[in-house]
């Protein structure tokens, strides 16, 4: 069957590359004609463990045969150990588990508007930050500061206020009675690779334990290793109210969390406020655990923080050697760099391709860097010549 024929039948809203994978291979995809692409991209931050990984998938293999679905009627020990294994790498104590992370942003905004509520506040407020990213559903789409992505939903969830990341005086001047917590994402994504500063961070929580304020630190994207440590708040001293999760969670199989602390458990969702029918399945959590003990098997933290230094290196030196590459900015395998306008990361991207090399955007026009968390010093060489060969093209 032509792969292509499913745009008869398919709502049409993502603009594909031209491009059928059909499998993939440790940090390798292959298309439809077995040519071979070096992956930058881990499917937006997904598959932290590549491809065919033979761990994960024998989990995977071994629960499918076993029970795929209840429902959260009853209970199941692979939540049981997942939601442990979450626990323990967030510094947090309770974990819901959904399927996507737009979900789990519902539900951490769902906490943070009950936490007020329990105090007496009503019509609750939230604070996020400009160029940020937290989903597409009405609830997330609110917290998103984009106009374009925004404007034909409108109205959206009242009560949300956008300061400027990395600016406190912009963040408490948005401040008021109402406000039941602070978004942001560790490092910012969709808007451009740009990581928190520790100052800014040390400042919201002080903020946050002042004003009794729920501190909600969105991971989807940074966390799970991409930084070199399982969440990039660790980088900046601090433990957040609520933690969202998903992409590498379950390195390619849906599932997505929030997070809370125990003060958070106590005063905030109680029974019937809030459910999934597939959060959470023996088969999730399957995934899960399957990713947390290859995690520790394999080393995988000290592999991202180990070969970071020397990725950001090779991409500095590209912001040196061409002067359409303006600037490079991320933390651990989560980078981006910045074009100048009269090149378009488009035409960078589809290049890239062209020479075996799987790139995507973000911001306004900046190429990421999101490769699968396995990856090698020589394969960061080859991503090197692979884009070298295509930014030539612009020169």
């Amino acid at each position: 069957m032509n792969a292509y024929k499913e745009q008869s039948h398919i709502v049409q809203i993502y603009k594909r590359f031209d491009l059928v994978l059909e499998r993939g291979k440790s940090v390798y995809l292959y298309d439809d004609k077995g040519q071979e692409f070096l992956d930058f991209a881990a499917g937006i931050g997904v598959c932290a463990l590549g491809y065919a990984h033979k761990g994960f998938n024998e989990a995977l293999k071994t629960q499918l045969d076993k029970l795929i679905h209840t429902s959260n009627l009853f209970y199941n020990e692979n939540i049981a150990q997942a939601a442990l294994n979450l626990a323990k790498a967030s510094g947090l104590s309770r974990v819901f588990f959904t399927n996507s992370g737009t979900e789990a942003i519902e539900g951490a905004m769902k906490v943070a508007r009950k936490y007020a509520y329990n105090k007496g506040i009503k019509n609750a407020e939230f604070i996020a930050m400009k160029h940020s990213f937290h989903g597409r559903t009405l609830g997330a789409l609110s917290l998103t500061a984009n106009e374009k992505y925004q404007k034909p939903f409108k109205p959206l969830v009242r009560g949300i206020k956008f300061a400027e990341f990395n600016n406190f005086e912009s963040v408490r001047a948005k401040l008021n009675e109402k406000t039941c917590a602070i978004v942001l994402e560790s490092v910012q994504g969709e808007g451009g690779i740009n990581p928190a500063q520790k100052p800014f961070y040390e400042a919201l929580r002080k903020l946050c334990d002042e004003k009794d304020i729920l501190l909600i630190a969105d991971e989807i994207q940074c966390g799970m290793g991409r930084s070199g440590k399982f969440f990039a708040y660790e980088h900046f001293g601090i433990l957040p109210d609520v933690m969202t999760s998903a992409k590498a969670l379950g390195c390619g199989l849906s599932v997505g969390a929030f997070v809370v602390s125990e003060k958070v458990a106590q005063h905030s969702l109680e029974y019937g406020d809030h459910g999934s029918t597939y959060g959470g399945n023996p088969l999730a959590c399957a995934a899960v655990n399957a990713v947390f003990k290859a995690f520790k098997e394999e080393k995988i933290l000290e592999n991202v923080k180990k070969l970071s230094p020397y990725l950001e290196k090779t991409l500095e030196e590209l912001v040196q050697k061409y002067n359409f590459v303006q600037k490079r900015s991320g933390l651990g395998f989560m980078q981006g760099l910045s074009l100048s306008p009269k090149v378009k990361v488009a035409d960078v991207l589809s290049k890239a391709r062209q020479n075996k090399l799987i790139l995507i955007s973000c911001g306004k026009n900046d190429l990421r860097f999101l490769p699968p968390l396995i990856i090698k010093k020589e394969q960061i060489d080859e991503m090197r010549e692979k884009l070298e060969q295509s930014l030539k093209a612009f020169v």
